[in-house]
């Protein structure tokens, strides 16, 4: 008598195989007929892992947001998410610059998983539309889809004077507020995520210019810099970069309060001093002397180099999270005393939940 014992992968059942034989042909024909069967196991083994696999797999959807797809950190980044893997959907004002950027994209890796939704950055509006967009795009989608990162990384440096459909600044609303409703919106899509969700902000070391804050909706969305007799861009990009900051702690300590802070992870990021187009409104004199300085002193970074602030918080390990990701190699410092003043985090979520709540955004106020 011989005893076998076979199992399978698709219910974990385990068959014993009894025989009994009476001479060698009898046992050679066992042999012959458990080797048989061995392979039709594993070949059925096989195809149940495939079909388990099939049903566990989810693409990871990383939600790039910026103002200049076809250039820049936005377009570099993109790239370099792509070549991780996860599908990546850039938003964009222009669909013949998105269209430019997904072709660049697929020329440095032509695996890569694409989606482009045109958008309006600095319109609440326009955000609220691409917000269902995505929605729609997600249900109708035949891939198993969540959205597990949201990189806020849309900003601009203009020179002058400019208003929103909303009667906003253009420069804080780009900045600051179509991050924080482009945040607020999506934020649904990433606590649904099977996995730990991670949100990144782009922010700039010239936060660190402002001593001193004012915080009322006036000042939060720019029609307080619009009077002014000579538009203070550097002043209100570096007050834009400073709320998108404080907006980030406060967000994470709220995700704490919630007890969501295991599920979604909140981190900001520096790139650094890199010679983008973002400061292409800038007189060329000026900008040429400043990049030239600053290239000097070894304080200009290359794009390599002010992506690895992003790519750092979009893929840092889950669990790491109210950090000021700065220089590459997983490298952290401390922002700020001001943008770490509680107080003044919590004013200026509030102050900026009400300044919407006369928006299409609607009329919810401070609840995430």
């Amino acid at each position: 008598m011989l005893n076998r014992f076979f199992t399978t992968l698709t219910d974990g059942s385990l068959y014993i195989v009894t025989v009994f034989f009476s001479d060698s042909n009898s046992k050679l024909f066992f042999e012959d007929f458990q080797a048989q069967l061995c392979f039709l196991l594993f070949v059925s083994n096989c195809l149940a892992a495939v079909d388990l696999w099939r049903d566990s797999v989810h693409f990871q959807i990383r939600v790039i947001i910026k103002s200049q797809a076809t250039s820049g950190l936005g377009l570099s980044t993109a790239c370099k998410l792509s070549k991780e893997g996860y599908v990546v959907v850039i938003v964009g004002r222009s669909e013949q610059l998105l269209s430019e950027a997904i072709t660049k994209i697929k020329g440095w890796n032509e695996d890569a998983h694409l989606k482009a939704f045109q958008a309006d950055l600095s319109s609440v509006e326009s955000i609220i539309k691409f917000s269902t967009s995505l929605r729609q795009w997600l249900l109708d989608s035949d891939l198993h889809c969540s959205v597990q990162i949201l990189i806020n990384n849309a900003g601009i440096l203009a020179t002058s004077p400019r208003v929103t459909t909303e009667g906003y600044d253009k420069m804080i609303a780009t900045n600051y507020i179509g991050p924080f409703v482009m945040t607020k919106l999506l934020l649904p899509l990433l606590e649904s995520s099977p996995v730990s969700s991670k949100i990144v902000n782009v922010t700039s070391f010239t936060h660190r210019a402002v001593t001193n804050m004012q915080v009322d909706e006036g000042t939060v969305s720019g029609k307080r810099f619009l009077k002014s007799k000579q538009y203070p861009y550097a002043q209100i990009y570096e007050y834009s970069k400073l709320c998108l900051l404080l907006f980030s702690y406060e967000l994470h300590r709220q995700l704490c309060q919630m007890g969501k802070s295991h599920q979604i992870f909140v981190n900001v990021a520096d790139p650094g001093v890199v010679q983008t187009n973002i400061m292409r409104e800038v007189p060329a004199s000026l900008s040429w002397v400043a990049f030239f300085v600053l290239k000097r002193l070894r304080l200009l970074e290359s794009f390599e180099s002010g992506n690895d602030s992003i790519i750092d918080a979009a893929l840092t390990p889950p669990g790491t999270s109210g950090v000021y990701f700065f220089g590459g190699k997983g490298r952290t410092i401390n922002s700020s005393a001001l943008s770490q003043d509680t107080k003044l985090a919590h004013e200026l979520w509030e102050t900026t939940s009400d300044l919407l709540s006369v928006t299409p955004f609607g009329n919810k106020r401070n609840n995430f």
